[in-house]
C-alpha cells in the first residue's frame, strides 16, 4: 500500500508540471486563397497549415497555430495525453486503495 501511495504523490506532483495542455486534435491542411488569379486555383495550395481542433461546450472550433507555435501546441497536445494517463493510472491506484481500506490514509 506504501508504494501505491508513494506512486499516487509522485503522479499527482507531475500533473503541476503540465502547464501547456491542450484539449484539442492537431492537424495540417492546404488552402486556396481568394485571389482568382493565384496558382493555388491551378492545384498548387498554400500551406499545409497548422490547426487545433477544440470541441467547448459542444462546439467544434479551429485555431490557427503559427509557425512560430508549431511545437509549442505539440507539446500542449502531447501534455493533454499524458494528463489523461495519469488520471487513468491515480483512478486505478485509488480502487486498489479503497479495496485495501487505504484510501483515506495520508501520504507518506
Amino acid at each position: 500500500m506504501r508504494a501505491l501511495l508513494r506512486e499516487r504523490a509522485r503522479l499527482l506532483a507531475e500533473l503541476a508540471s503540465l502547464s501547456r495542455v491542450l484539449r484539442a486534435s492537431l492537424f495540417e491542411r492546404f488552402s486556396v486563397c481568394a485571389r482568382p488569379d493565384c496558382r493555388c486555383h491551378q492545384g498548387h495550395r498554400h500551406g499545409p497549415r497548422t490547426y487545433l481542433a477544440v470541441t467547448f461546450e459542444k462546439r467544434q472550433r479551429q485555431h490557427y497555430v503559427p509557425q512560430s507555435q508549431r511545437v509549442a501546441a505539440r507539446e500542449g497536445v502531447r501534455q493533454f495525453h499524458r494528463l489523461l494517463a495519469i488520471v487513468d493510472r491515480v483512478t486505478v491506484i485509488n480502487l486498489v486503495l479503497l479495496r485495501g481500506g487505504a484510501l483515506d490514509e495520508p501520504e507518506p
